[in-house]
């Protein structure tokens, strides 16, 4: 099943694609895809609905994140080795943990904005994780029943404020637009294997990232129950998993982006995203 909210931002109406990839609106059925509609028992009542009779939505109306009201977006760095190879630091052995902000959050194809002195804009393609039922202290052979589903991430990075100005990471993660989300929310029985799923990611038609999540170093499930052991996980909480190499600061010499430049990435069975970047 793949679940999308469709409208302006702010504005969006929850949504399901039906067997013929048609839009269907779904807000006679629930208020959004967004917090109790993902437990579980209310994933199963969306799967086994008649879509025949749910109003269509046109094609040309905008694609919001696929999760609204996203308590927090948690996520995993240098989490591929060869994305710690590129960047010239060892493989973590604890998943490292930074947060982007919500305000970050964006649709799958909305314009990303070049904040003010920016000078080092990166892009990152990334395995997102959707908790349904929450809880803490989870039990990684329990991981799963947690999971509501997956989605495709751009993790857009501004190296200099993450890497050149001291502190954390998250002033470099957190920008407004810097969590492109979607465009659907894959439930488990549509996602496949997600632990070998192929990604990619190009800039301006040239493909820099084309890599693999089995080349993760800590796969979905370990990442739920380590991540539970510091904080309570709720629905509608997403985890971003870590990007492979093939970063702009990887190449040789680094490449970072610029107004009008046009990102397009995605994961098999999850879907693709395409983003302009913009001044402000």
């Amino acid at each position: 099943m793949k679940l999308l909210r469709i409208g302006p931002a702010g504005q969006e109406k929850p949504c399901i694609l039906d067997n013929s990839g048609i839009r269907r609106d779904l807000s006679s059925v629930v208020d959004d895809i967004a917090s109790k509609t993902l437990l579980p028992e209310n994933i199963e009542v969306l799967c086994n609905l008649d879509l025949n009779h749910l109003p269509v939505i046109s094609e040309s109306e905008r694609i919001g994140a696929c999760v609204g009201n996203i308590g927090k977006l948690v996520c995993i760095g240098l989490n591929y080795a060869d994305h710690a190879s590129e960047t010239g630091v060892p493989i973590p052995k604890e998943p490292i943990i930074f947060n982007k902000w919500t305000s970050a959050i964006c649709g799958p194809n909305d314009e990303i904005i070049k904040p003010r002195n920016s000078t080092k804009l990166d892009w990152e393609v990334e395995l997102g994780i959707v908790i349904g039922k929450p809880g803490i202290y989870i039990d990684e052979d329990h991981a799963e029943e947690h999971i509501a589903g997956y989605c495709v991430i751009n993790d857009i990075s501004e190296r200099k404020f993450q890497l050149e100005q001291g502190g954390q990471w998250d002033k470099g993660k957190g920008c407004d637009t810097f969590g492109p989300i979607g465009p659907w929310l894959v439930t488990k029985d549509d996602a496949g294997d997600v632990t070998n799923l192929p990604m990619w990611l190009k800039v301006n038609e040239k493909i820099y990232q084309n890599s693999n999540t089995k080349m993760m170093v800590f796969h979905p499930n370990f990442l739920v129950s380590y991540l539970s052991n510091y904080m309570s996980l709720q629905s509608g909480d997403i985890i971003s998993t870590g990007t492979p190499s093939g970063v702009g600061m990887g190449q040789k010499p680094p490449i970072f982006l610029k107004a009008g430049d046009i990102m397009e990435l995605g994961i098999k069975n999850l879907g693709e995203q395409r983003q302009t970047v913009i001044s402000t």
